[in-house]
């Protein structure tokens, strides 16, 4: 077999792996997405309930215990 055939092969195998790479980091991108929108969602009611809360509440929380 030809040489130059087979680093065309090679080269082709190449970029069929990195689309389908990038096809899964987009993927994995779009569902992050979906998810910091269903957190925000969900917290929708925590921030209501703390709208009336005094400036500076919970600034100095320490959780290091």
């Amino acid at each position: 077999m030809d040489m130059s055939l087979v680093t065309a092969a090679m080269g082709a195998q190449a970029g069929l792996t990195q689309l389908s790479l990038a096809t899964s980091m987009l993927k994995m991108n779009a569902d992050t997405g979906a998810s910091v929108i269903k957190m925000i969602d969900g917290a929708q009611p925590a921030i209501h309930a703390l709208a009336n809360v005094a400036p500076g509440v919970g600034t100095n929380f320490d959780i290091t215990a």
